[in-house]
């Protein structure tokens, strides 16, 4: 594909004739989960039409920022990961999606939540919870998450972790214990969090998670 240049000698311009073209950042979003094969794909970024995720995916493959990887499990094929310049991109998404995080508003009809993008939604709503440690497995409905917080920050991973000391079972108006509308405890009364295991849990993720920071 040519390239759509902008007529300006500017960085921004060049990262937008990259990254710029429809559904190109949500590509690289899901893969900060890890490698995907073009049908995971197509099922995580569901409505994209499969021409334009080949496209995309080309696109960036020849900038530089996806490569194809060699995988064996379930079987045998080919992946998509992303590149070490793919992988810089995690400060600016992170930031953009705050920033969009701010202005979400209630979910639109026919939105929903894939295991990717409420990754993406923790990494961008994550402040350091000072000395605070642990794990937690999140639920939200069929979604399941492993979250992991050390010293050397935030880990997330889909799927379940090898005997959680915390399982938060929560509904989408988790959003509302994180930007600050309600507390834990509110939360746990109007059923939009459930806990099992250590409580602890529930404070690591109040804490670790919020737009109020």
């Amino acid at each position: 594909m040519a390239i759509r240049g902008y007529g300006q000698y500017c960085g921004l311009s060049r990262a937008l004739e990259v990254l710029g073209e429809r559904w190109g950042l949500l590509i690289v979003r899901d893969l900060f989960s890890g490698p995907h094969r073009f049908g995971e794909l197509e099922h995580s970024l569901a409505p994209i039409p499969t021409s334009v995720l080949a496209t995309r995916l080309k696109d960036l493959e020849k900038a530089g920022i996806v490569e194809r990887i060699p995988v064996t499990i379930p079987r045998r094929g080919t992946a998509y990961t992303l590149t070490e310049d793919g992988m810089a991109l995690e400060p600016t998404l992170v930031a953009l999606g705050r920033w969009g995080a701010e202005r979400m508003g209630d979910p639109r009809p026919g939105e929903s939540v894939t295991p990717e993008s409420l990754a993406m939604a923790l990494r961008t709503t994550y402040t350091k919870p000072g000395a605070m440690e642990g794990a937690i497995e999140l639920h939200l409905a069929d979604i399941v998450l492993g979250i992991r917080i050390d010293g050397d920050g935030l880990h997330l991973a889909p799927g379940p972790l090898t005997d959680p000391p915390t399982v938060l079972r929560v509904t989408p108006d988790i959003k509302r214990l994180i930007v600050g509308e309600l507390t834990q405890d509110e939360s746990r009364a109007q059923g939009i969090v459930d806990v099992e295991g250590d409580p602890v849990g529930l404070d690591l993720f109040a804490a670790a998670f919020t737009l109020g920071a």
